[in-house]
């Protein structure tokens, strides 16, 4: 996707990906997108968002068009990328990946339609009236975060059984943070480690962060799910390289650049699956009708050559469980 074809939002700051022509521009109807992908993320996850479209007989460009905006990571600035987006009178919004958003779609719209993908839980996000009967002009995906903490935690055990001290980073600007961070300090007490907690939420932070992170030396790092931090996964993998920390990430994007261990649900399948819900939504099915999905595929993904890279011996079992390893 050419730089050119982006159009620029609130000042530079939120950016516009259109896939087709705007709803005035054409009698197709229109999906509203909003998310924290950033250019790079854009095709590959577009791509999953299509797929299920193509599954209810919706083809970008032939009977339905998308006008995608993404916060990369400017949470502040997602209340104007939903009132930009209801101006333009869409058909419905589709919101794969952003709690914050979610929440501030319903708050501004009681009638278009609006599904999404979280990894909290919806009901007590305030999203939903239940998973089963959601009620309302929402429905979408759960594939989970705070809930995979304690596996991914695990997962440290097993890969480095003298593990005592993990680090979680988080970014405080995120509704996932504090949740996550929660998360974190129960399954520490549960497993015997003890866990501290660092914020960051732009670049400069993130490059801060590490700084802390070196003079402490946490025997590993725990990276929660965020938009920013995917944006800015090359900066992470190259800091815990440099400062030679294991660390686990919520995502398989994070070890296809030499991360070292991902632990997550398949987001292409989630993303997947609200694609679907749009299109059986534009046939005419009611969001209250349609139930929340949760995930139920998971990915570990281990990079091999970065194990060696920290002096690490992967366990067999844990070789023989991953669903990739990267050499």
């Amino acid at each position: 996707m050419r730089r050119r074809e982006f159009i620029t939002l609130l000042g530079g700051a939120a950016t516009a990906w259109p896939v087709a022509a705007r709803a005035q521009q054409s009698a197709m109807p229109v999906i509203g997108l909003i998310s924290n992908w950033s250019q790079e993320l854009a095709t590959s996850r577009l791509a999953a968002f299509r797929r299920g479209l193509s599954e209810t007989g919706h083809e970008v460009g032939q009977n339905v068009a998308i006008e995608h905006r993404s916060a990369e990571g400017r949470y502040d600035l997602i209340p104007e990328l939903v009132t930009d987006l209801l101006r333009q009178r869409v058909a419905i919004i589709a919101i794969p990946g952003v709690a914050r958003a979610a929440q501030a779609a319903k708050a501004a719209t009681a009638t278009v339609p609006i599904v999404f993908a979280v990894g909290e839980d919806p009901v007590k996000l305030g999203l939903v009236a239940s998973l089963a009967r959601p009620g309302g002009n929402l429905t979408g995906v759960n594939f989970f975060n705070t809930e995979l903490v304690t596996k991914q935690l695990g997962l440290v055990r097993e890969l480095i059984p003298g593990a005592a001290r993990v680090a979680v980073l988080v970014n405080p600007a995120n509704i996932t943070a504090e949740p996550t961070s929660r998360a974190a300090e129960a399954a520490a007490r549960a497993t015997g480690l003890h866990v501290h907690v660092i914020k960051a939420s732009t670049s400069s932070e993130i490059n801060a962060a590490f700084v802390s992170l070196g003079r402490e030396r946490p025997d590993a790092l725990f990276v929660g799910g965020d938009g920013l931090f995917n944006a800015r996964r090359v900066q992470l993998v190259n800091l815990a390289s440099r400062h030679a920390l294991p660390t686990i990430y919520p995502d398989r994007i994070f070890p296809d650049v030499g991360g070292l261990m991902s632990y997550g649900s398949d987001l292409s399948d989630a993303y997947r699956q609200v694609g679907i819900y749009v299109g059986r939504i534009l046939k005419g099915t009611k969001p209250a009708d349609l139930p929340v999905v949760q995930a139920s595929k998971f990915d570990l993904v281990i990079n091999a050559e970065t194990a060696r890279m920290l002096g690490l011996t992967i366990p067999s079992a844990l070789l023989a469980v991953a669903d990739e390893v990267i050499e």
